[in-house]
This record gives structure tokens, sequence and C-alpha cells, in this order.
């Protein structure tokens, strides 16, 4: 096994219930097969006290045990799900997931030129967030609002103007230890938002307002977190419609600084995903209508599709 290990969760129609695979190249690791305690990625981080060390080498450990019956090829699970053929669930049922806003300079300049259309303001409040020593902090998603691999993303019944924020996100172990990498689509209401700050509750939670996926990247040996290519692409009507691209590397704000403000006097439970931010300030002509195939792109963890519905009301 190598030193970068990454972990997904998938459907096996052969095998009971809910899998936690490793990913090898291009091969995937039954490790529930090796270890049937180890059916989520939840389980394997109680299992290893929350610490990414022990995290990587009991995931490194059950993988030797797997026979070549329980290993799958990616191609074979990254697909769209059916419950008849094996394929990606989402990597982690995170008790909560966090998000900050405003950590890239892209962001913040797009959002006051977009507030100062609307309200005939000269300044606004994203650039003071930028400089200022707090950063935005908010709540994002519990587990029943979250998709992963090719699920449903949520367009507001009441926004004319959804867009996609697609963000490096990290997961936490115990004593606020970073253990993991994954893709995060933030799905937002940015009409709403723009319209007044205080409806930002309304603007970023919803029904499908976070995909996850497709896999955790261990921290442990893993990649370099301030150095990922990120991309993103809007497919509509089969035509790629919008693509651009950042570097994780010009966020603004250190992971352990938005931690020290995360934990604050916050209980923040063990397992719990954030999401840092988006250098990708999509246009408001792309924002989400219904159908849309959204891509996300980050190198060392994959490549997240998730299809955009308009939610009923």
């Amino acid at each position: 096994m190598g030193d970068c290990l990454r972990l997904v969760q998938f459907h096996d129609p052969f095998r009971t219930g809910r899998r936690l695979g490793l990913v090898e190249e291009d091969r995937v690791y039954d490790l529930t097969s090796a270890n049937s305690a180890l059916d989520s990625f939840m389980a394997l981080l109680e299992l290893s006290g929350g610490r990414v060390g022990e995290l990587a080498s009991g995931a490194r450990s059950a993988g030797e045990k797997v026979g070549e019956d329980a290993v799958h090829s990616w191609a074979a699970i990254d697909r769209e799900p059916h419950p008849d053929t094996a394929h990606l669930l989402i990597p982690i049922s995170a008790p909560e997931v966090w998000g900050f806003g405003v950590t890239y300079r892209r962001s913040a300049e797009a959002r006051d030129a977009d507030v100062a259309r609307a309200t005939d303001a000269s300044a606004s409040i994203y650039d003071r967030v930028y400089h200022s020593e707090r950063p935005e902090c908010f709540f994002k998603a519990t587990p029943p609002r979250c998709t992963g691999p090719y699920g449903i993303i949520g367009i507001r019944s009441d926004s004319v103007l959804t867009a996609t924020e697609p963000e490096l996100a990290y997961v936490l172990g115990k004593d606020r230890e970073i253990v993991g990498y994954t893709i995060c689509n933030d799905v937002s209401a940015w009409d709403l938002e723009r319209e007044n700050p205080l409806y930002l509750p309304q603007s970023k939670i919803f029904t499908g307002c976070c995909a996850l996926g497709p896999a955790i990247t261990l921290a442990a040996g893993g990649p370099d977190p301030y150095a990922l290519e990120i991309a993103c692409r809007i497919i509509r009507d089969e035509k790629v419609i919008y693509e651009d691209s950042t570097s994780s590397g010009n966020i603004g704000r250190r992971f352990e600084e938005l931690n020290e403000y995360l934990y604050r006097d916050n209980p923040v439970p063990v397992g719990t995903v954030v999401s840092t931010g988006t250098g990708i300030m999509v246009p408001n002509e792309y924002s989400l209508k219904d159908g849309d195939l959204v891509e996300i792109d980050i190198g060392g963890i994959g490549t997240l599709r998730n299809t955009a519905r308009k939610l009923g009301g």
C-alpha cells in the first residue's frame, strides 16, 4: 500500500450493508470484508481514537488482509448509483458540516462588487471580513442535508441565483487534528444572502445544500493541502458552459486559524467536516439550473459529480 491513502464508502449489491474501501491507484479494497466492524469512515475513525496516524495504519492493515474477491476497479464503482450495481456513496456521514467564507481574496472582491451593484453602496461587509481578525464561520449541514457522488444538489424554490461553490474541506479527528481532506460543493442561494446578511442560514442550509466526495484523502502521508489545484465545470445540455480553476495556495487563512474560531466555546464532534471557502466565483449568469451537472476536481482527491434539481418548496 502506498503512503497517500484514499478512503471511500460504497455499495456492493452482492454484500450486505455499506462498505468502506481503500483506494490504491485504480483498485478499491473492501476493508469491510476484512473486518466487519469497519463498515464506515466514522467506524474506522472511532476505532482509531480519532487520531490520523492510527487511522492510516488501521486502514493499511485491513487493506493487506483483503482477498482478491473483494477488490473492485475504480471505474466499476465510480458511476451513477443503482441498487443492482456497485457504486460510490458519500465518503462520510459527518455529524456536522461547518463552513468558512471569504477566505480567498477573489471571493471578497467579487462579492463586494455584486453587493455594491445591488445596493448602490461603495463598500460592503465582505472585504472587511476578508481583512478582519475573525473569519466568517457558519453551520452548513447535517447528514440528511448532504449528498455524495452523483447525488442531487438542491436549488432553493425561493431562489433565482443559487450557485455552486467548489471548496476543499477537511475532516476533524480528536483534539482539533485534521485527519483527511475531501471535496465540498457548498451550494448557496446568493440572492438571499445579498438581500440581507441575516438571511445567510437560508442561503446556506436546505435539502441538497452540501455535496461531499468522492473520497477522503488521509492527511498522514497525503498531499500538501495548500498546493492543490481546484477546478470546476458546469455542464448544461451536455455542453460545458463554464469552467475555472484556482489553487488552495491562494487561501488567505491557515486551517489552524479556522479551527481556533470553530472550537471557541463550541463543542465540535469528532468526524465533523469543515469546508474552507471558495476561490472560484461563478459569474451570476451561470447560476444553477435544473438538470445542470457540476464537476469539481481536486488533485489527490478525485472528481465530485452532482446534478442540480429545483426543490419543490
